[in-house]
C-alpha cells in the first residue's frame, strides 16, 4: 500500500480515514492566587465553590484566576478584596504547585496572609466557614486543595505565626 501525506483521506472499503500529524491539544492553563486566612482562635477560612460551576459545592481556600500580566501577590489582594470585602497588608508566599484536571490544568500561587483589614465576608454570595487546621482534611476541599492542606500540618512555621486579636 502506498503511504499516504498527513491531512490527505484514503479511501477504504468501509471508511474514509484522515491522517494528521497534530498532537491532541494541551489542556489550557488557569493561574490562580489562594490565601490562607487565620482568625484570633487560629482556625483557617475556607469559601464554598457555586454549586453551577467548576467543582461546584466544594470548599476551597479563597483566591481566584490572575488577569493576563498580573503577577500572583498581585491577583491575590485583588481577588480577596473582591471576595471577602478584605484589605491584604502583608502576605508570604507558601508553595506554588500544578494540579491536573482532565479539562485543564491549575497552576496555585498560595499565600499565608499574615495581616489583613476589614472582617471577611462572602462578597458574591459564598459561604465561608473557619475550620481548625486539623478539620481540613475532612472540610469537603476541593481536591486541588487537598496539598495545601497537607502541607499547612507539616510546616512548623505555619503552627508558629502569631494569632492576633486584631491585626
Amino acid at each position: 500500500m502506498t503511504p499516504v501525506p498527513a491531512g490527505q483521506a484514503r479511501s477504504t472499503s468501509s471508511a474514509t480515514v484522515v491522517l494528521t500529524d497534530s498532537a491532541p491539544a494541551a489542556p489550557p492553563l488557569i493561574r490562580v492566587a489562594a490565601g490562607i486566612l487565620r482568625d484570633p482562635a487560629g482556625r483557617i477560612l475556607i469559601a464554598q465553590r457555586p454549586a453551577g460551576g467548576h467543582v461546584g459545592g466544594f470548599w476551597e481556600f479563597p483566591g481566584g484566576k490572575l488577569n493576563p500580566d498580573e503577577a500572583p501577590g498581585q491577583a491575590l489582594v485583588r481577588e480577596l478584596q473582591e471576595e471577602l470585602g478584605i484589605t491584604v497588608e502583608a502576605a508570604t508566599p507558601f508553595m506554588t504547585y500544578r494540579h491536573e484536571y482532565p479539562e485543564r490544568v491549575v497552576e496555585l500561587h498560595v499565600f499565608l496572609v499574615e495581616r489583613y483589614s476589614g472582617e471577611p465576608r462572602g462578597v458574591e454570595g459564598q459561604p465561608l466557614r473557619w475550620v481548625a487546621l486539623a478539620e481540613l482534611p475532612t472540610a469537603g476541599l476541593l481536591e486541588a486543595d487537598q496539598p495545601i492542606a497537607v502541607a499547612l500540618g507539616k510546616e512548623p512555621a505555619f503552627t508558629r505565626l502569631p494569632v492576633l486579636s486584631r491585626w
